[in-house]
C-alpha cells in the first residue's frame, strides 16, 4: 500500500520536511502507520511523544487512530487546534 504523508505547522517545522511517500504491506490503520513512522524516523518518534494529541486526517477528513488505511490515501498530521 502506497501512502502520501503530509506534515503541517509545527510538525513540519520539527521534522524539517513537508511530506513523504511511504509503502506499507498488509492491512494497516493509522496507529500502525504511526508505529511504522516512529521506527524509521527518530524525529517523528520524539515529536509524537511530545505531542500525543496530534490530529490525523485521511483524504482531508479527521479520523481516529483505528481508521483503516487504503492504497493511495493521503494522510496529514497536524497539531491540535486551540481557540480562544
Amino acid at each position: 500500500m502506497k501512502l502520501d504523508i503530509h506534515y503541517f505547522a509545527s510538525i513540519r517545522e520539527r521534522l524539517g520536511i513537508q511530506g513523504q511517500q511511504l509503502e506499507l504491506s498488509g492491512n494497516n490503520n493509522v496507529a500502525d502507520l504511526i508505529v511504522s513512522l516512529t521506527q524509521v524516523d527518530a524525529k517523528f518518534s520524539v515529536m509524537i511523544e511530545a505531542t500525543p494529541s496530534i490530529l490525523v486526517a485521511v483524504n482531508q477528513t479527521v479520523v481516529n487512530r483505528s481508521y483503516t488505511l487504503s492504497d493511495g490515501d493521503e494522510v496529514a498530521f497536524f497539531p491540535p487546534m486551540t481557540g480562544g
